[in-house]
């Protein structure tokens, strides 16, 4: 293993960006926001974690998340429940979504509106 290519370079993002200014990147948030872990009574986006949304031209639609640990109990299911979510958009041809614990979700990636549901503010 070489420490110098396994290792991100510093300065850049743990978390790729978005597709913010494509037409169905509204939609595709709104999907997620309609997404649940049974656990919590806050959707997964405003629990921040939904990393990032990438959305092709095609409208291939491509999504990081993680959980809030790896030993979730839905963590089999919760990727089946958002890809189907966002794949009932018009518009969105194929929905892509991937896993990932790097970074870890922590509780600061949390919306203001999560926090306060939650009270934690």
């Amino acid at each position: 293993m070489n420490a110098e290519t396994d290792s991100p370079v510093e300065g850049t993002p743990l978390i790729r960006p978005s597709s913010t200014d494509h037409p169905l990147y509204d939609d595709v948030v709104a999907a997620c926001r309609s997404v649940y872990d049974p656990e919590i009574p806050v959707n997964i986006y405003d629990l921040g974690l939904v990393y990032t949304i990438e959305i092709t031209a095609e409208g291939a639609v491509a999504i990081m998340m993680s959980l809030t640990a790896p030993g979730c109990p839905v963590a089999g299911e919760m990727p089946g429940w958002v890809a189907d979510a966002v794949s009932a958009i018009p518009g969105v041809s194929t929905v892509d979504v991937e896993l990932t614990w790097e970074p870890p979700w922590g509780m600061e990636m949390m919306s203001d509106e999560a926090r306060l549901e939650l009270g934690f503010m």
